[in-house]
């Protein structure tokens, strides 16, 4: 089974080197155990572009949220259950400091 975990913050790039150290172990654990498959961080909402092509093209520029919280970055993992997937996103929240939020990856 494949999960999705969104970290989850107000700013980009704001991970301190004690939480990039907490992350990289984080990562290296999943490789380890082989839930690994990617992650990455991902550019704040005033990057982002909306695009509906259903029909007629509108383009628009920000994020779909307009919140303060966004999603800064992910990590797709595979696990042999639901409950194996919450400990990890558990850990990955320790790890980074922030909230995450997990979802299947269908």
């Amino acid at each position: 089974m494949r999960y999705i975990i969104f970290v989850i913050d107000n700013q980009t790039r704001s991970a301190t080197g004690d939480d990039m150290a907490k992350i990289d172990h984080f990562n290296q654990m999943l490789r380890d155990n082989g839930h690994w498959i990617t992650a990455a961080g991902i550019s704040g909402p005033e990057n982002a572009i909306l695009i509906d092509n259903r029909g007629r093209l509108e383009i628009q520029s920000g994020s779909l949220c307009d919140g303060s919280d966004f999603y800064s970055g992910f990590w797709l993992v595979e696990t042999d259950s639901p409950e194996a997937a919450l400990e990890i996103a558990k850990q990955g929240s320790a790890a980074c400091n922030r909230r995450v939020e997990l979802r299947p990856y269908l």
